[in-house]
């Protein structure tokens, strides 16, 4: 009996592999030698002692820290994952997608999340319908109109200053033990329904996703527990659509997030984005452009007689170029962000009036020694004001008690090898 048993599972096993038209194993180990210097500055002018009363200061400087590692993901994201598609006739596919992030500089993080894609899938002649945690379609234009495609210390500024507000409010949505899910939905959304049209639009694309909260209803209000961020976070809703036909791509992409929500405060906090970006490719060269706008804001029930909390604006551009060079690629990117916290002028403290704004500039080069592996190499700056606090990696800047220390400058570099299977 046993061994019936045992044959007709595997025969079951068989006839699911034999229906499946493509199962592949596939993946990417990316490590670099990269190094972070981020250096804040106090500006407050020393004062000596004196006659009227002033309290003594004495500037202290300016304070570096810094970190040489080996890291991971400098060039493409470290990566394995398994996609497969049954054809089911008539036009119809069925596929799956598993992809888990690895750390190989480390070891510590392997197949124990599919975090960087989980779904499932049917598509067809009407397009495909896509179930699970997949990428925001928000996200698609900070990253495909970007030389450096959100990796390593040449990342644009507009995703760094947008994943921060698009971070949730504690406490995050329930993820049991998985570290790598469920701290923000600006790069991926968890819980997802999403709806992509068919690739036969003369050029046309787009997508559609509504990312389930997930979170329990009470049938009487007063029931609810009073934790905050227990019934709308993690809701998301957003749209791309583009044109790409030859040379040239285009595409624009809004989304919503909902970041945080207190029930008997009656708030709710969303993060919503606007991009748009575009590419062109000349041959000696393509160009590469984003603008963005990301808006912070709090939704509240009953607005509180004084206006509640300000809305939080970040806007953004991105330029940039990559160049063939024989087996090589030279990459260069620009970004620029600039925030917006919407404060009532203050008379008292002028320089609070003052914007925080950043600026990036990124230099690499990419040498292919084949198809599937490539040296690179990449440094970049950032260069902070009025308080703005971005970075190419690493460490924090250093602040002391008081709060007298300001980011300025962040340079960063990486030299790596990646290998695609």
């Amino acid at each position: 009996m046993k061994k019936s048993l045992v044959a007709l599972a595997a025969l079951a096993v068989a006839g699911v592999a034999s229906a499946q038209s493509s199962v592949t194993l596939f993946g990417v180990v990316d490590a670099s030698i990269s190094g972070y210097s981020n250096t804040a500055r106090d500006e407050r002018a020393t004062v000596f002692p004196n006659a009227f009363g002033i309290p003594t200061y004495l500037n202290q400087g300016s304070v570096k820290t810094s970190r040489t590692a080996l890291a991971n993901s400098g060039y493409n994201s470290s990566r394995i994952g398994f996609r497969g598609t049954e054809d089911l006739g008539g036009g119809l596919a069925a596929s799956f997608w598993l992809e888990a992030p690895i750390t190989n500089d480390d070891g510590q993080e392997g197949i124990a999340t599919f975090a960087r894609r989980s779904t499932v899938s049917l598509s067809g002649g009407f397009g495909e319908i896509r179930l699970g945690r997949d990428y925001t379609p928000t996200f698609w234009n900070d990253t495909v109109f970007d030389p450096f495609g959100t990796n390593g210390v040449g990342t644009n500024l507009i995703f760094a200053s947008s994943a921060q507000l698009g971070a949730f409010g504690t406490p995050a949505a329930s993820t049991g033990a998985a570290t790598n899910v469920g701290s923000s939905n600006y790069v991926r959304a968890s819980n997802t329904i999403g709806y992509f049209l068919p690739p036969n639009l003369g050029g046309f694309y787009g997508q559609f996703q509504y990312g389930f909260a997930e979170k329990t209803k009470y049938s009487s209000g007063i029931f609810t527990p009073n934790v905050a961020n227990s019934q709308r976070q993690g809701r998301y809703v957003g749209g791309r659509f583009g044109y790409a036909n030859g040379p040239l791509d285009v595409a624009v992409s809004y989304g919503s997030s909902t970041v945080g929500d207190d029930y008997y405060a009656g708030t709710t906090t969303k993060t919503n984005t606007l991009n748009l970006g575009a590419s062109y490719d000349f041959g000696p060269a393509k160009l590469f452009g984003e603008v963005s706008r990301v808006k912070n804001k709090v939704d509240y029930e009953v607005t509180p007689f004084l206006g509640g909390r300000p809305d939080i604006d970040v806007t953004g551009y991105l330029l940039g170029v990559t160049v063939p060079v024989g087996a090589g690629l030279i990459r260069a990117s620009y970004s620029r962000v600039k925030y917006d916290r919407n404060l009532p002028f203050d008379f008292f403290n002028p320089a609070n009036n003052a914007d925080p704004k950043a600026n990036k500039l990124a230099l690499g080069y990419v040498h292919n020694l084949s198809k599937r592996t490539a040296l690179y190499a990449t440094i970049a700056r950032v260069s902070n004001k009025n308080g703005a606090g971005l970075t190419v990696g690493g460490p924090a800047f250093y602040n002391n008690a008081a709060g007298a220390f300001t980011p300025k400058s962040s340079t960063g570099y990486d030299f790596g090898i990646r290998h695609a299977f």
